[in-house]
């Protein structure tokens, strides 16, 4: 009996031991297979290729810099590894330098870049001794998706500083401001020293404002504009130094007048966030000539700017 006994013991504790090792063996086999993309926790359901946004190719080096010119300044870029090495050019919001972090990597990266008008680019990044493409420029995504390697459910990235608004949907309001060149408004502007900064219209679409203003340069001397500030001051001190004032930033700028040559018109369209002027005070735009005493400057009233045209349909061509 205790033969009998001592046997199922011994049993007993070699069933034991070998269940453990099952578990064990499942426990690790559980944490180091790692998951294959079929099967996840929760209800899920696969991406499918008409989601995905196809990438471009891009061949870097070593020893040459490839430079990608965007139509747009470039707000973001992530690197996929330690491998490349990204920048913005010096000088320059819309041109991006890559390279290679060292030589002949193997293993395949990417890189993404979101610009300024809301447009996503995406790159596979792989090493070549001698790439061919050194410089590239990309072209704006207006177009049906069959011209490009990009899907028409593509969507636009939206930038914080313009609430609901389209990045893209703004370039192209400003854009048809700019070409449709209606004028508005005749009675708000400035005229000296043979330079004349007129407003042309206030428009308004979607919570934002568009200002569209001409300058004049009817003297044979270049006019070299430094800076162009909008600012709300009280209507008392309009004219002069104002004691309180509250500057207005743009948020974007079509045509941004850098020079004006002698005998030359041109033309700019600025965007702004909505905003109204109380009853004691007044909007005040400037455009100050850089090394010079031509400045200019208008003030407008709470009534005209109320008075903004909404904006219904583009017309861009």
């Amino acid at each position: 009996m205790k033969r009998f006994i001592f046997a199922l013991a011994i049993f007993g504790c070699i069933f034991t031991a070998n269940a453990q090792e099952v578990e064990t063996t499942q426990e690790t086999k559980n944490v180091s297979s790692p998951s294959k993309g079929d099967y996840f926790d929760g209800l899920t359901r696969p991406v499918t290729f008409n989601r995905m946004i196809p990438p471009y190719v891009l061949e870097i080096t070593f020893n040459k810099t490839v430079h990608i010119i965007f139509p747009a300044a470039i707000r973001y870029v992530d690197l996929g590894s330690a491998d490349l090495l990204a920048a913005k050019a010096d000088g320059a919001e819309n041109v991006l330098r890559v390279k290679a972090a060292l030589r002949d990597f193997s293993t395949e990266s990417n890189l993404a870049v979101i610009t300024e008008d809301g447009a996503y680019y995406t790159f596979n990044v792989k090493y070549a001794d001698e790439p061919v493409k050194l410089s590239i420029e990309m072209t704006d995504f207006i177009h049906d998706g069959e011209a490009v390697n990009r899907p028409n459910n593509a969507m636009e990235i939206y930038m914080r500083e313009l609430g609901s608004e389209s990045p893209l949907l703004v370039k192209l309001i400003m854009k048809s401001i700019y070409k449709n060149n209606d004028r508005e408004i005749k009675h708000i502007g400035s005229k000296r020293f043979g330079i004349q900064y007129t407003l042309k219209g206030v428009y308004t679409h979607n919570g934002l404002l568009y200002f569209h203003m001409q300058l004049k340069n009817s003297s044979n001397v270049p006019f070299d504009v430094d800076y162009i500030t909008f600012k709300i001051v009280d209507k008392k001190v309009a004219k002069r130094t104002a004691i309180q004032e509250q500057v207005i930033m743009p948020l974007r700028a079509y045509n941004n007048l850098t020079t004006i040559g002698g005998k030359k018109t041109e033309r700019c369209v600025f965007t702004l966030p909505k905003f109204t002027i109380p009853d004691d005070k007044i909007l005040v735009i400037i455009i100050n000539e850089k090394e010079g005493g031509r400045n200019q400057s208008f003030m407008v009233e709470n009534a005209d700017l109320v008075r903004a045209k909404v904006i219904n349909e583009l017309k861009t061509k």
